[in-house]
């Protein structure tokens, strides 16, 4: 399984020299089988526009599974260009919570924004996705509600059969309570998805001192994923969902006494698991 990190960014895009070496792009990771061009795709937030890239110039077949409905996690549906060509095939997967095709339909439509889905070319399809464990190109995947403001918020657990990986974006274990740290709970949920993964992607937005003073806002201090991890027996993890605020030097600072096995997500960044490619 390889793992690309097209977007690791949260809440905002944020273009500019000194965003260069992590990324600007929001939420946006691409899952491919070995040497095959990815068929999933997990967030279309502005790192999408990037997907060109892995797809190249054929007309993409396969799933977006969005873990909820925020801007900064469907910013890119629209500029999804291995999505808008003829012989596309596109399903679009979503925390079940009313008409999914009209969800989506309510931002992408005027006079918000001049594009619809149906705008699209190609055979695009939208539909929800339950709490719960299914098969999603191949992958199996495990769908888990995770806490976080303004919408469902869908954790997924995607295996290979020989390898696993854990993508929580948006967390906020406080809203179930201070946790035995004052970090938050570490729930069941959390824990289900992260147990013994071989990658963890997690929230990681707040800074300790930011999240003295955010800690209903709805993301994590980066101090979280690492004990969540160190519960888990994660033999990975990326600290992802980087703040619009915190420039390169910034994340520099906090990469520096992070331990060996806890790093930054790093926009344009591949990982390799269990002796794929």
């Amino acid at each position: 399984m390889r793992i690309h990190l097209l977007g690791t960014r949260g809440s905002l895009p944020t273009p500019g020299p000194q965003f260069a070496r992590y990324g600007g792009n929001t939420s946006c990771v691409a899952i491919a089988r070995d040497r095959q061009a990815p068929a999933l795709f997990l967030d279309a937030g502005t790192g999408l526009a990037n997907a060109a890239s892995l797809v190249g110039n054929s007309p993409f077949r396969g799933t977006i599974l969005l873990s909820h409905l925020h801007w900064d996690h469907i910013y890119g549906l629209p500029f999804f260009r291995p999505g808008d060509q003829d012989a596309a095939k596109v399903v679009v997967r979503l925390p079940a919570q009313g008409e999914p095709r009209a969800l989506l339909d309510r931002v992408m439509s005027p006079p918000m924004f001049p594009i619809s889905l149906g705008s699209l070319r190609g055979r695009w399809e939208v539909d929800a996705i339950e709490t719960g464990v299914c098969e999603v190109e191949g992958f199996e995947v495990r769908a888990a509600e995770i806490p976080h403001k303004g919408g469902r918020m869908f954790g997924y657990r995607i295996s290979d059969g020989t390898s696993a990986v854990a993508y929580l974006p948006d967390h906020s274990p406080t809203s179930l309570g201070p946790g035995p740290d004052g970090l938050g709970e570490y729930h069941s949920t959390a824990v289900d998805l992260a147990d013994g993964v071989d990658l963890l992607i997690h929230d990681s937005q707040y800074t300790p001192e930011e999240f003295e003073q955010r800690p209903d806002w709805g993301h994590c201090s980066y101090e979280y994923p690492i004990k969540l991890a160190e519960r888990c027996g994660v033999e990975r993890t990326l600290l992802f969902h980087h703040d619009p605020g915190h420039d390169d030097d910034q994340l520099d600072a906090i990469g520096s006494h992070l331990p060996v096995s806890i790093e930054l997500a790093v926009e344009g960044s591949i990982v390799d698991l269990g002796g794929g490619v």
